[in-house]
């Protein structure tokens, strides 16, 4: 057999043995005898129904609520797959809700959903909302996962108005949050304000605008970017255009990918392998910065790109330098919403994971800290990536996915913007405190 073939064996092997799938019920109270069985099931469980029927907060306090989330998908845009349906696209929710139990100790449920498509296969918005939002007495928050744009814009929108627990789309504000944490430390380097630069982004889909509007809401200018898709430049003479395309929409002479980069500062790509070259990269402004996230195959590799004059490239594969990987945001994002009964997600707290994740590589690694990373990352370590007071360099201008201080950080971070929006029910008194707490639950939970 060949590499690849092993390797796709491997990953059906890992899926189908020792039991099929990745994720199992798991019980939390002991259910061994007699007077276990009648206090956990009839005639016990009438007695915190009925405090729940008297106090609807007391779900919180009786139940799994507060730590469970739903993670809810259609299968419209699974990955890099497509529109493969529901069933096709279960494993993938089932890996998110392993690394929701792995990084931040969140129970999450894959809830896959069928029909919920119009004549044309696309998502019926409508009608998967309704179904959503029957989920809030259950769960504690709702990620929703590879709804296909612009459907998930409108399905996104609607369930933040009807629901009062968080509602995240992950394919949105992740690469959003995480993006413009490494923007905020590539902007350090190259000694430039996000007010002042021109962006350009390669990819109008679901997390190509959302990245937009996020950078805008983190002080860029609207009039900065340029966004093209697959028809090129979009400008405001053309009438093919979403209602999130038409907003940005500019007024412009150029037309192809290659004439919108010339000056920028900033390149996004959430689209399609190599679609930039060496020359497009020459002629961005001086210390350009590049985060070419088409998997597996970037838009422009990294050596080729530095080679070209850039000063901060990153990708989302795990072998390259400055990975943006979802994971670093919403488990953490998930924690601290969680834990002071956040009824949204919003502006602020986003902002906040971001400012959080740029914080760590800011600060000297702890020696604890340096084992972790040392294990994970062996070849980083040995190049002296994470040493230093302020780490921080244009190979590492966001943390790495396993380092244990991320989801403490964002989810202490997450929780003081909650609170300060007033979209906290619980309040924590002490965050730093918090933060240590959150840290052993994590490490206590993957013994």
């Amino acid at each position: 057999m060949t590499d690849k073939e092993n390797f796709e064996q491997a990953c059906l092997d890992y899926h189908e043995n020792p039991l099929p799938g990745k994720i199992a019920l798991k019980a939390t109270k002991a259910c061994e005898t007699q007077k276990d069985l009648s206090i956990a099931y009839s005639p016990g469980v009438a007695i915190p129904c009925m405090a729940i029927k008297e106090n609807p907060q007391d779900v919180w306090k009786y139940t799994a609520k507060g730590n469970l989330v739903s993670v809810v998908s259609d299968g419209t845009a699974v990955l890099g797959l497509g529109n493969i349906g529901p069933e096709a696209g279960l494993p993938v929710m089932e890996g998110k809700c392993i690394l929701f139990k792995r990084f931040a100790d969140i129970d999450a449920v894959p809830i896959c959903v069928s029909d919920v498509f119009k004549e044309n296969g696309k998502t019926d918005a409508k009608a998967l909302i309704e179904f959503t939002r029957r989920l809030e007495p259950t769960f504690g928050g709702i990620n929703l996962e590879d709804i296909a744009a612009p459907a998930c814009f409108e399905v996104e929108q609607e369930l933040k108005k009807l629901m009062k627990i968080p509602v995240f789309h992950d394919d949105q504000h992740g690469t959003a949050i995480i993006s413009q944490a490494a923007i905020i430390n590539a902007l350090k380097i190259v000694g430039k304000k996000i007010e002042d630069c021109k962006f350009v982004i390669n990819g109008a889909g679901a997390a190509g605008i959302a990245c937009c509007e996020f950078y805008i809401t983190a002080g860029a200018k609207r009039e900065n970017f340029i966004m093209c898709d697959s028809k090129g430049v979009i400008h405001n003479g053309r009438k093919d255009l979403t209602p999130e395309k038409t907003n940005f929409a500019i007024e412009t002479k150029k037309r192809s990918l290659a004439e919108a980069i010339e000056g920028s500062d900033i390149f996004l790509g959430l689209s399609v392998a190599g679609a930039v070259n060496a020359e497009m990269v020459r002629s961005m402004a001086p210390g350009p910065i590049i985060f070419a996230m088409a998997n597996p195959t970037p838009e422009i590799y990294p050596d080729e790109a530095l080679a070209a004059g850039a000063a901060v490239v990153g990708t989302g594969r795990t072998d390259f330098p400055n990975q943006v990987n979802n994971v670093l945001g919403f488990p953490g994002i998930f924690r601290g919403a969680l834990d002071v009964r956040a009824k949204n997600i919003n502006e602020a707290m986003k902002l906040a994971a971001a400012e959080a994740l740029a914080s760590l590589v800011n600060e000297p690694t702890p020696a604890d800290v340096l084992e972790v990373l040392t294990k994970a990352y062996p070849e980083d370590a040995a190049a002296g990536m994470f040493e230093g007071e302020v780490p921080v360099k244009n190979t590492y201008v966001i943390p790495k996915p396993f380092d244990p201080r991320v989801v403490p950080r964002v989810a202490h971070y997450v929780a003081e913007a909650a609170m300060n929006t007033n979209v906290a029910m619980v309040d924590i008194a002490d965050l730093n405190a918090y933060e240590r707490e959150v840290s052993e639950r994590i490490k206590a939970a993957n013994v």
